[in-house]
């Protein structure tokens, strides 16, 4: 048996399944402490199914905690930057993109040192050892544990990166460092921003794994436990430690591959409904859609792995308004004031959940409480949430043909009515707690991204050397090698580049090996 839990902003979730079926499920309040809400959650699924520590095999978990940290500047670390590729690399310094407030939380100094390499391996310069030991006397003087280092093409050979972690470990033996080379794609100031990042993120790391650690071992459990990654698969603690920014967006993806779980569909669009947000994504072969893009997070552009996701101001918190004959819905939310502010519970404020509890679409709190609201309101609003939904749903589409529809999360009640752009609607048992069971069937996943010179008589043997590492990434990470599978290769040839440079990105996936410790 598994158990897995989703930590969001308002909730945590829980499941129990055993093979392929859900046993039992609870949703939480989430806590300060983020250990007591995971314990309040898996502690009510036990005793609910009679359910003793000991037969638990694995336990997955999801967490928007890092995102949460980094965009809200909580509880990051400062880092120093160092960049390999002078002097080729120094007219836009690290940092230089960041917003204020982001820059002055984590910013701790850098330094930009000779090295780097060209697209196809050849030096840019030598590397600069000196400077290097002598930016790592500069951080032994400003007390600072956190280093990120990133250079030129450095994801296609690390060794510059590797040698100069080596240098820096010699002046500071503390020193803990982010190496861009682990975590982002081709461009380097994304690249070194994911580094800085991940940097910011790794003390909190450690804090959230020991207390997950703590919230287990306190309900007697003993099994492995493993953290959602944002592509849909898991991680042990020990990466999560070293790479916490690879769990950003790990709560929507979760819902994702739940959705595709309790359906069975594996292309469809899922609709994701919390109480503050809607989360619109793509299904592609059981997978979400990655983001083809650079994406910002906290107003700091990166290009580490990310899935698809749309949000838009809906959920179950939504606040409804009507003004001069007017109704609109959110973008702002009592979000997890629901039940002391909503009119189904007693309050004053009128919400998306009183519009679905009016209208006879859900039942929960006190129905009596909005009878009296005008039917034409009530319509009116149920009008606009769809719209919005609609709105999303289009925004993601790739083609103009209708496609199915998942809905999930604790708000999909509010859509009671058939939406544009929809071939059919799913709305699967256990919705509510679809990223919860999205964590609970995480597999094991490796992925390569590398430039490859390829000829029309190469082509083949540079995308089969693909899928094998990204094999090999999968297995080391813990996955069975009977059950890899391939379920994204691209090639894409970069025009600006000579001799038929082409950029291949495969990911492949497998089973956990479920080995109880």
């Amino acid at each position: 048996m598994r158990i897995g839990v989703d930590v969001g902003g308002t909730n945590t979730d829980a499941v129990l399944m055993d093979g392929d079926l859900v046993l039992a499920s609870r949703k939480m309040p989430t806590t300060a402490n983020v250990s007591d809400g995971i314990e309040a959650a898996i502690g009510a699924i036990l005793e609910e199914t009679g359910t003793t520590g000991d037969a638990i095999d694995c336990v997955m978990i999801g967490t928007t905690h890092f995102t949460n940290a980094f965009v809200q500047a909580k509880g990051l670390s400062q880092v120093f930057a160092l960049r390999i590729g002078a002097p080729a690399g120094r007219g836009i310094p690290p940092f230089s993109t960041w917003p204020d407030a982001m820059k002055n939380a984590v910013f701790g100094g850098f330094a930009m040192i000779g090295g780097g390499y060209e697209f196809d391996g050849r030096l840019i310069a030598p590397l600069d050892e000196a400077a290097i030991t002598a930016a790592a006397e500069e951080i032994k003087a400003k007390g600072i544990e956190q280093v990120a280092i990133a250079g030129i093409f450095s994801q296609l050979n690390a060794e510059q990166e590797i040698r100069a972690a080596e240098l820096i470990k010699m002046v500071v033996p503390s020193a803990s460092i982010s190496l861009s080379s682990q975590l982002g794609r081709v461009g380097l100031l994304e690249r070194e921003n994911a580094a800085i990042m991940n940097a910011s993120l790794r003390a909190l790391a450690d804090h959230v794994a020991d207390a997950f650690g703590r919230a287990l071992e306190s309900l007697g459990i003993t099994a492995p436990f493993f953290v959602s990654q944002n592509d849909g698969t898991l991680m042990p603690t020990s990466l999560l430690r070293q790479y916490p920014v690879l769990t950003f967006a790990a709560g929507p993806t979760n819902s994702l591959r739940g959705a595709a779980w309790l359906t069975g569909l594996k292309n469809a669009i899922v609709v994701d409904i919390g109480g503050t947000t809607t989360d619109v994504g793509v299904l592609v072969n059981g997978f979400p859609r990655q983001s083809s893009v650079h994406v910002d997070v906290g107003g700091v552009r990166t290009n580490f792995r990310m899935p698809d996701i749309l949000s838009i101001g809906l959920g179950g918190g939504s606040r409804i308004r009507a003004d001069g004959g007017k109704v609109t819905v959110g973008p702002d939310s009592v979000a997890f004031r629901l039940l002391e502010e909503a009119k189904i519970f007693g309050g004053q404020t009128l919400t998306a959940s009183d519009i679905a509890v009016a209208s006879g679409n859900a039942d929960f709190g006190d129905k009596s409480l909005v009878e009296t609201l005008d039917p034409g309101l009530v319509f009116a609003a149920q009008d606009a949430i769809h719209r919005l939904a609609e709105d999303g749903i289009d925004r993601m589409k790739t083609s103009k043909d209708d496609i199915p529809m998942i809905l999930v999360g604790g708000g999909h009640v509010l859509i009671s009515r058939p939406l544009e752009g929809v071939s059919e609607a799913h709305a699967p048992d256990h919705a509510g707690v679809a990223n919860a069971v999205g964590a609970a069937i995480g597999q094991i996943s490796g992925e390569v991204d590398r430039i490859y010179h390829i000829a029309e008589d190469t082509r083949d043997e540079a995308l089969q050397d693909a899928k094998t590492r990204a094999s090999e990434a999968a297995i080391a990470a813990g996955a069975n090698p009977d059950t890899i599978e391939i379920v994204n290769l691209e090639a894409v040839p970069l025009q600006y580049l000579p001799g038929g440079a082409t950029r291949v990105v495969c990911r492949a996936v497998g089973d956990l090996v479920m080995e109880k410790a």
